[in-house]
């Protein structure tokens, strides 16, 4: 017997094998590409830049996301050769915010950026150059 339980904030359901191997009477809607909740990613079809977006992870709110924005929003519109070279002082200030919350934004530590560092110093490509320079002299 299928039933259903509330758990303070938690739903609990059971149900039984022969619930599971009912077909589904679930209608599915169309999409709507109207609908204003419509998850339409990082940039929508007009150009402009989905702050909701899950895939900017929070960063557009929070103590930081004005920085964040402002950063994020010159990199987007840069029309330079070196596309956001004309962003280095929106993104200071938003790292500069970012570290006056530590426990929001971590760094990575020392011994994180050392190993990364030593994982960039010895890349295939230059590790294959070196035995290849070994062998011809």
């Amino acid at each position: 017997m299928s039933y259903c339980r509330q758990e303070g904030k938690d739903r609990i359901i059971f149900v039984t094998k022969e619930d599971h191997e009912t077909p589904s009477s679930a209608e599915l809607v169309a999409d709507d590409p109207n609908d204003p909740y419509e998850d339409q990613g990082l940039i929508l079809p007009n150009g402009d830049i989905n702050w909701n977006c899950p895939c900017l992870g929070g960063m557009a709110s929070g103590p930081c996301g004005e920085q964040f924005k402002s950063a994020f929003s010159c990199f987007h519109y840069s029309t330079e050769e070196i596309k956001g070279s004309d962003c280095v002082d929106q993104f200071r200030a938003m790292q500069e915010c970012m570290q006056k919350y530590p426990d929001l934004y971590p760094q990575e530590d020392d011994e994180e950026r050392e190993n990364r560092s030593k994982d960039l110093e010895t890349t295939p490509t230059e590790a294959a150059v070196a035995k290849e320079e070994k062998g011809s002299s």
